[in-house]
């Protein structure tokens, strides 16, 4: 795989990363860059990981992991974006004084992995083409990394605008991508 496949390949699997990052970053108060960089090495980290662990699944048993990961990933982020539905539509008084400034560990981690599912398919794949997977997996994750610290910025902003209903488009954002891969496995 040339560097522009292996380029447009990582631009391609970050994006729900960087979609997630937006409705994470608008359910913040005011994130600093900080937050944000941590956010983006999470995803990053996450989205590096997933391309190799689907290589070697790939080697191992591609059938089980081709039948199965759009369903885990659509359950995940279904969970994740009813939740964060539900918690949007709390009272305003209830949620005034819990709006975060940062999102828990275990909620980003489990957020970053129902969004590279995808890459983890992609790395099952990957395990009968002729390419360096580690090169590759490296490009996803870094611009996986860059994309979700963007997005975590983007959201910033444009959570003051959406107040409440910020949360609540996340999640919404979330349940769509979870049904756009549960789609695209039936579709293809």
């Amino acid at each position: 795989m040339n560097l522009s496949a292996t380029l447009l390949l990582a631009f391609g699997m970050s994006m729900d990363a960087f979609a997630a990052s937006i409705g994470k970053g608008a359910t913040l108060h005011k994130p600093k860059f900080s937050e944000a960089l941590r956010t983006g090495l999470i995803f990053g980290v996450i989205e590096t990981l997933t391309p190799l662990i689907g290589w070697g699944l790939g080697l191992l048993a591609t059938k089980f992991v081709l039948e199965w990961n759009h369903w885990i990933a659509f359950v995940l982020l279904v969970f994740l974006g009813g939740r964060m539905v539900l918690e949007g539509m709390r009272s305003d008084e209830d949620s005034e004084a819990e709006t975060p400034q940062r999102h828990g560990f275990w909620l980003l981690v489990t957020t970053a992995i129902a969004t590279s599912l995808d890459a983890m398919a992609v790395g099952v794949g990957l395990a009968f083409l002729q390419v360096n997977i580690v090169a590759t997996a490296l490009a996803i994750g870094c611009t996986t990394f860059i994309m979700s610290t963007v997005g975590i910025m983007i959201g910033r902003f444009i959570g003051p605008m959406l107040g409440k209903r910020a949360e609540i488009l996340g999640g919404i954002v979330l349940i769509g991508i979870g049904a756009q891969i549960l789609w695209s496995h039936f579709a293809a």
